[in-house]
């Protein structure tokens, strides 16, 4: 019997379980939406409610118990800084579940897991593409010897 347990285990121990969470949010974020199951949605559900309130503060040291989670910095600045101000006007319920089908294997209810608002597309920089100038007929090795 499972009185006064509290969370969803998803048949896993604490250390899968949680790196299970960990990627699901990171997805979530990163993507803006995931395809999983529901048991996994609704597990992940608070804990992305609680990292997008934590981000909705936007003090140094909620930045710090955000990468204490993620792990890295970039996961923690695209949601301080992108996706906690596109949900300024919200306190909580920040997450959607749609449901999709059924899995063909297992007839696991799929759902798809999205943020209510979804933040501006990220454009990424252009790189710089440097070109290098070789002369006609001259080995790059033999350049050197030449311009001597």
């Amino acid at each position: 019997m499972r009185h006064r347990l509290a969370g969803r285990t998803l048949g896993r121990n604490t250390n899968q379980r949680k790196k299970l969470f960990k990627n699901l949010v990171s997805s979530l974020i990163v993507h803006g939406e995931i395809k999983t199951t529901e048991a996994r949605a609704k597990a992940i559900r608070g804990v992305v409610d609680k990292m997008i309130h934590r981000a909705q503060e936007g003090t140094i040291a909620a930045r710090r118990v955000l990468a204490k989670f993620f792990g890295k910095n970039d996961m923690v600045n695209r949601l301080v800084d992108e996706i906690a101000p596109a949900m300024k006007d919200r306190t909580s319920g920040f997450t959607r579940i749609l449901h999709l089908e059924n899995r063909r294997g297992d007839d696991a209810l799929l759902v798809k897991m999205e943020l209510v608002v979804k933040p501006a597309p990220r454009v990424m920089p252009e790189k710089k593409v440097i070109k290098k100038t070789v002369k006609k007929g001259v080995a790059p090795s033999a350049e050197k010897k030449v311009e001597k």
